[in-house]
């Protein structure tokens, strides 16, 4: 009987995990049936999106394929326009040629005709005049020579003085040896300077390698440098103190550094100018002290100091100009005047005389714009701008630095006119060649009788410097009364400059 439950107990187990499993099936096909579906439904919305956008990717590209026809038609109008333009101009060029051989024929038939005019006007102007073409050429030479026979005298003088060098040469020590007999102590101040020296190495060294390092020291410092004239040492020659100054200073500097060459050469120069500014405003400083002036600005005593490197007439202007200081002052107190206005327009009535080289207009002029400028008072304006007369007397003390100043001028030995005159001339000659365009600096040397004229080389051309020589040398001519003949020597030299960095 337990036999028989086991076996219904067994097959009822059976049945029921049939069903259930069955039943478990039939949700499983529901589940992959319904995905399915899913799918199928997804699948066609990503069909239409895709033909949703081939469709607008396909309108894009037929716009811009429309777009790409109409600029292409586009330039091809332009390319049609331009080739009958072409077509059309290269139909006038054809026609202008045309004319222009036609021209050309015309000329040549023309020229022809002028030919054979020329040849038988010449035939019968030899005919009336009786002289054939080569005996009117020899006429007109012989002519031209009469012209030119003072020229041609003056080359023969030329070629007589240049044999005569050595005659010459004599001649000239005779006489500046006469000379400096004569006015060794005022001369000699007023025109040379001597740089001792006697080394002969390292005169060697001044000169350079051809003289370059001597030419290029008057170059920079517009003196003459006589290298052999004294045994001991080097003679610095030129009508200028202030340049000759510079020039010692500089060589002085070189000595002691030993590397003498043209750059080391310009910088000891510009170190000696800028050395001898500082002196000059330390002597400016100095006469004003010693005539108990305190309150002057530092530019006017430089110009002051300036005045220790000019002379007027062989006398020395700072030296004449206190002395004048200290006369007027005098003479005012004696007179019951103003002696402090005296003194400062006795110190200041030359005061112009610091630039009247640089600048156009007369010393008194000059001396008034300075005063001016640097705010002196009126009343000493007004009591050194009438000492050569130019400006009316304003006030007493006016009269009484007039007097002074006649008075240092006047007394036996303070002035030389010959000196000042020759010193003029260099001027004047310096001046004339300063006032052409492209002249950077112009220097009188040798006794006025050769002008060195440095010119900038990117404004005169080589053709332009042999012209300007010329021109200068008319100028000089025409204007100046010398001696004699004057040599001018046009320097155009270019220099390029690089560094290595």
């Amino acid at each position: 009987m337990s036999v028989v439950f086991l076996a219904v107990g067994i097959a009822a187990g059976y049945f029921g995990r049939r069903y259930a499993a069955g039943k478990r099936l039939g949700s499983i096909e529901e589940q992959a049936t319904k995905k399915i579906a899913e799918a199928e439904t997804k699948a066609k919305e990503i069909v239409l999106d895709a033909k949703e956008k081939a469709a607008t990717f396909l309108t894009e590209a037929k716009d811009e394929e429309r777009g790409r026809r109409k600029e292409l038609d586009t330039i091809e109008a332009r390319l049609v326009s331009r080739e009958e333009l072409i077509d059309k101009r290269a139909g006038d060029v054809s026609r202008e040629e045309s004319t222009v051989r036609a021209r050309e024929d015309a000329l040549r038939t023309r020229e022809d005709t002028i030919a054979k005019r020329e040849e038988e006007a010449e035939r019968k102007i030899e005919a009336v005049a009786g002289l054939s073409a080569k005996d009117a050429q020899e006429q007109l030479l012989r002519r031209v020579r009469e012209e030119r026979a003072q020229d041609l005298a003056q080359m023969v003088q030329k070629i007589d003085r240049e044999n005569r060098e050595e005659i010459e040469k004599r001649s000239v020590e005779i006489i500046t040896t006469a000379l400096q007999r004569y006015a060794r102590s005022h001369v000699s101040d007023v025109t040379t300077t001597i740089f001792p020296i006697s080394d002969d190495d390292m005169k060697g060294k001044i000169i350079g390698r051809e003289g370059r390092n001597i030419r290029a020291l008057e170059r920079a410092t517009g003196v003459e440098f006589l290298v052999d004239e004294a045994p001991d040492g080097i003679i610095i020659s030129s009508f200028d103190p202030y340049r000759r100054e510079v020039a010692r200073l500089a060589l002085e500097k070189l000595v002691k550094d030993g590397r003498i060459q043209p750059a080391k050469i310009e910088e000891k120069v510009e170190e000696a100018r800028n050395e001898l500014v500082k002196r000059t405003q330390e002597i400016g400083d100095a006469a004003a002290q010693d005539l108990g002036i305190f309150d002057l600005p530092k530019e006017l005593l430089q110009l002051l100091g300036r005045l220790h490197f000019r002379t007027s007439f062989g006398q020395n202007v700072l030296n004449h100009s206190i002395e004048v200081a200290y006369l007027a002052e005098m003479m005012a107190r004696e007179l019951g005047l103003d002696a402090d206005v005296a003194k400062r327009g006795g110190l200041l009535h030359d005061i112009g005389k610091a630039i009247d080289h640089e600048v156009e207009g007369t010393h008194v002029e000059l001396g008034i714009k300075l005063l001016k400028k640097y705010n002196q008072s009126d009343k000493v304006i007004e009591a050194m701008q009438s000492h050569h007369e130019d400006y009316p007397y304003a006030r007493p003390e006016a009269y009484v630095v007039t007097a002074a100043d006649a008075l240092s001028a006047a007394r036996p030995g303070a002035r030389r006119g010959t000196i000042e005159n020759y010193i003029k001339r260099l001027g004047d000659l310096e001046k004339i060649a300063t006032g052409f365009a492209g002249v950077k600096n112009a220097y009188a040397i040798s006794a006025g009788r050769e002008l060195r004229v440095f010119v900038v080389p990117e404004k005169i051309d080589d053709f332009r410097a042999l012209e300007l020589a010329r021109e200068i040398a008319d100028r000089i001519q025409s204007e100046l009364k010398y001696p004699g003949e004057i040599k001018v020597n046009v320097i155009r030299e270019m220099r390029a400059v690089e560094y290595a960095r």
